[in-house]
């Protein structure tokens, strides 16, 4: 995730209980690129017991596979390749999201960066850009391709994350590609990714959002998928997650009103299960000191710290108003475009 899964954050999440694997941010891919330093620390410095993929944003070929040359230099798991980002500033470049238009220039780039990639090869895309018209062409060229592993987010570029998941068109990928399948979109919970599984016969799942929610789901997934009790989190729980989040996120170039708002990026999350009512988020989003933000961590999480966490967001709780409501005129869904 954009802003989201860099090595503070992957260490965070490994505390509690890491995913199988991690993807990085997408490394920007075009002719004056580089690979962006922060990542590329969250490849080397990476210490969470779990894989590493390098995600790739572009279209240019040549840039592609002269940025993938360079880290596989990395001690990266694989390459992953992104075709699903749904912010406009992104797929008006014809990248992300924007390249499911083209089946023909994704063959391209695929052949290319199979033809580079000695390793595991993945791509991540969704079920269409404005509807599924391309869907079966494109994951023809996955299966032409040799693609090792599909991730499918079960919504067109153009319903970004605001319309219900089409789960049958996961389920469609599943029974047309020869590779593993990652189902992706609204994995809320480990009950909620069970019954994904169970609908789609995907793989597995790919798990985003949710985690800056409750970073115990992946833990959680593996009580489900073995038949144990689902950890029980309390609001307790979820302070101290908040204070650990903090000190993972500070460092002396941040100013302190900045580290408080970028927090606010992540709490927009977190927020969404304190509360049915969106009152942790009001106070939350008014803050501009650490003293009064983790004042309003105080009063809406240890006057019960007991209280059991829910594993499911509260109705009507929204995280991401500019992505997740019918008239939002954003052009980006990052963690950055969030509003505190």
């Amino acid at each position: 995730m954009q802003d989201v899964t860099d090595l503070a954050f992957m260490r965070v999440i490994a505390h509690y209980g890491a995913p199988d694997y991690f993807v990085t941010e997408f490394f920007r891919v075009h002719s004056q690129s580089r690979p962006e330093k922060h990542i590329i620390r969250s490849i080397d410095e990476n210490q969470t017991g779990r894989p590493v993929f390098a995600q790739l944003i572009g279209e240019n070929i040549h840039d592609l596979t002269r940025t993938t040359e360079e880290l596989l230099r990395h001690p990266v798991a694989g390459i992953d390749l992104n075709l699903g980002c749904p912010a406009p500033k992104v797929y008006k470049k014809n990248v992300g999201g924007g390249l499911l238009r083209e089946p023909a220039k994704i063959a391209e780039i695929l052949t290319a960066l199979r033809a580079t990639v000695p390793g595991l090869f993945t791509v991540k895309m969704r079920i269409g850009f404005e509807d599924t018209r391309h869907f079966d062409e494109i994951l023809s060229i996955v299966n032409d391709n040799n693609v090792d592993l599909l991730s499918v987010h079960g919504r067109t570029v153009k319903e970004m994350y605001r319309s219900d998941v089409h789960y049958d068109w996961i389920a469609h990928a599943v029974s047309r590609v020869r590779c593993p399948v990652l189902a992706n979109g609204n994995v809320t919970s480990a009950v909620k990714a069970a019954d994904v599984v169970a609908t789609t016969k995907a793989a597995g799942v790919m798990i985003g959002r949710h985690a800056i929610r409750n970073p115990w789901i992946f833990r959680q997934c593996r009580e489900r998928f073995s038949g144990q009790p689902i950890s029980r989190i309390t609001l307790s729980d979820v302070r101290e997650y908040i204070e650990r989040l903090f000190h993972a996120t500070k460092h002396d170039g941040i100013p302190e009103r900045a580290h408080v708002n970028k927090m606010k990026k992540y709490l927009n999350f977190v927020g969404q299960s304190v509360d049915a009512t969106g009152a942790f988020l009001h106070d939350m989003r008014r803050t501009e000191t650490p003293v009064e933000l983790f004042a309003a961590c105080d009063r809406h999480l240890l006057a019960e710290p007991a209280k059991e966490f829910p594993s499911e967001p509260y109705p009507g709780v929204i995280a991401r108003p500019n992505c997740e409501t019918p008239d939002s005129a954003s052009n980006g869904c990052s963690l950055e475009n969030v509003t505190a």
